[in-house]
């Protein structure tokens, strides 16, 4: 028997994961954190109008917590196609297999969407004002930047993670 295809979600896929669910655990990934620091060009936004999504940072001694997925028996093909497609539809993204760690204490190897630094949309850095600047305004082909901020950090505080940033860009959004 194979090992099972772990997927580690830390932004839109912890509430819209798009492939077969066998198991969501939420999860630690150790030196990175979650941060919008990639513009979107095709989800939410548009090359004349960039929006933001998040992406996984390298920060040594940061940590980003999000869900570990196990994708369905007989899913994997399709959901690695399935993830490809939406991921990786610029290139801003690179695939890499990270050990994460489920909070009932299993390290599982997690097909994992990190942001390649050197991409011309990586925009790391930007201040919180900023951020909201750009996400109160931006629409793309999956809907508007508000909305993934709002739904992201809603599922987060669902799930008893917390991310001061993102709830501190709900307050900043919803006031502009």
């Amino acid at each position: 028997m194979s090992q099972p295809l772990w997927v580690f979600g830390y932004g839109s896929l912890i509430w819209d994961p798009g492939f077969p669910v066998a198991e969501a655990q939420v999860a630690r990934l150790s030196d990175w954190h979650r941060s919008f620091c990639m513009r979107s060009i095709h989800h939410r936004g548009t090359p004349e109008r960039m929006g933001l999504v998040l992406a996984l940072d390298r920060a040594v001694g940061a940590f980003c917590d999000g869900v570990a997925f196990r994708v369905a028996e007989g899913a994997e093909a399709e959901t690695l196609a399935t993830l490809r497609a939406r991921e990786l539809i610029s290139s801003a993204y690179l695939e890499d297999w990270l050990p994460v760690r489920t909070r009932d204490g299993r390290d599982v190897t997690a097909l994992t969407y990190v942001i390649d630094p050197c991409h011309e949309q990586y925009c790391g850095g930007l201040s919180l004002t900023e951020q909201a600047g750009i996400i109160a305004q931006a629409v793309g082909g999956r809907g508007t930047n508000r909305a993934y901020l709002e739904a992201t950090a809603a599922h987060l505080a669902d799930l008893g993670i917390a991310d001061a940033d993102l709830d501190a860009l709900v307050i900043m959004v919803q006031g502009l």
